[in-house]
Protein backbone atom coordinates (compact mmCIF):
# COMPACT_ATOMS: atom_id res chain seq x y z
CA UNK A 1 0.00 0.00 0.00
CA UNK A 2 1.17 3.19 -0.71
CA UNK A 3 1.64 5.68 1.80
CA UNK A 4 2.78 8.69 0.03
CA UNK A 5 1.13 9.25 -3.42
CA UNK A 6 3.46 12.22 -4.61
CA UNK A 7 6.66 10.36 -3.71
CA UNK A 8 5.60 7.19 -4.00
CA UNK A 9 6.95 5.87 -0.64
CA UNK A 10 4.88 2.70 0.41
CA UNK A 11 3.66 1.07 3.57
CA UNK A 12 7.09 -1.02 3.74
CA UNK A 13 9.41 2.02 3.38
CA UNK A 14 8.04 3.40 6.30
CA UNK A 15 8.00 0.23 8.53
CA UNK A 16 11.30 -0.32 7.13
CA UNK A 17 12.47 3.29 8.16
CA UNK A 18 10.72 2.69 11.77
CA UNK A 19 12.19 -0.45 12.46
CA UNK A 20 15.63 1.54 11.33
CA UNK A 21 14.71 3.80 14.13
CA UNK A 22 13.43 6.69 13.14
CA UNK A 23 10.88 8.06 15.41
CA UNK A 24 9.28 11.18 14.27
CA UNK A 25 7.81 12.65 10.92
CA UNK A 26 10.56 14.59 10.43
CA UNK A 27 12.82 11.31 10.54
CA UNK A 28 10.61 9.84 7.92
CA UNK A 29 11.07 13.26 6.13
CA UNK A 30 14.36 13.27 6.14
CA UNK A 31 14.87 9.42 5.11
CA UNK A 32 11.69 9.03 2.71
CA UNK A 33 10.77 11.99 1.47
CA UNK A 34 6.97 11.49 3.21
CA UNK A 35 4.71 14.61 3.70
CA UNK A 36 7.03 16.92 2.05
CA UNK A 37 5.11 17.51 -0.52
CA UNK A 38 0.91 17.91 -0.30
CA UNK A 39 1.40 16.79 3.00
CA UNK A 40 -1.88 14.79 2.63
CA UNK A 41 0.11 11.53 4.49
CA UNK A 42 1.27 13.07 6.98
CA UNK A 43 -1.09 11.72 9.63
CA UNK A 44 -1.21 8.16 8.06
CA UNK A 45 2.81 8.14 8.32
CA UNK A 46 2.67 8.96 11.73
CA UNK A 47 -0.01 6.18 12.54
CA UNK A 48 3.42 3.86 12.21
CA UNK A 49 5.89 6.03 14.60
CA UNK A 50 6.17 4.58 18.21
CA UNK A 51 2.89 5.23 19.69
CA UNK A 52 0.85 5.53 16.63
CA UNK A 53 -2.21 3.22 15.64
CA UNK A 54 0.16 0.73 13.47
CA UNK A 55 3.26 1.28 15.15
CA UNK A 56 3.02 -2.77 16.29
CA UNK A 57 3.00 -3.54 12.22
CA UNK A 58 6.49 -2.38 12.08
CA UNK A 59 7.87 -4.91 14.84
CA UNK A 60 5.31 -7.84 13.38
CA UNK A 61 6.96 -7.20 9.74
CA UNK A 62 10.07 -7.46 11.14
CA UNK A 63 9.46 -11.65 12.69
CA UNK A 64 7.44 -12.68 9.33
CA UNK A 65 8.46 -15.69 7.93
CA UNK A 66 8.69 -14.61 4.03
CA UNK A 67 11.00 -11.51 3.70
CA UNK A 68 11.08 -9.28 0.33
CA UNK A 69 14.11 -6.67 0.41
CA UNK A 70 12.66 -4.51 -1.79
CA UNK A 71 8.86 -3.17 -2.48
CA UNK A 72 8.21 -2.78 -6.23
CA UNK A 73 8.75 0.51 -6.94
CA UNK A 74 12.09 0.63 -5.30
CA UNK A 75 14.38 0.53 -8.39
CA UNK A 76 11.73 2.13 -10.44
CA UNK A 77 11.71 5.38 -9.23
CA UNK A 78 14.89 7.28 -8.06
CA UNK A 79 14.53 8.94 -4.87
CA UNK A 80 13.46 12.23 -4.74
CA UNK A 81 16.20 15.36 -4.57
CA UNK A 82 14.45 17.52 -2.00
CA UNK A 83 16.22 20.50 -3.77
CA UNK A 84 14.66 20.43 -6.75
CA UNK A 85 11.23 18.53 -6.06
CA UNK A 86 8.14 20.14 -7.88
CA UNK A 87 4.90 18.97 -6.59
CA UNK A 88 1.49 20.27 -7.87
CA UNK A 89 -2.05 20.55 -6.54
Amino acid sequence: MFICICNAITERQVQEAVRGGAASLADLQGQLGVASCCGCCAETAQDYLPGGRYANQAMIASVSAARVDHAANDSLIPAPEFGRLVCRA
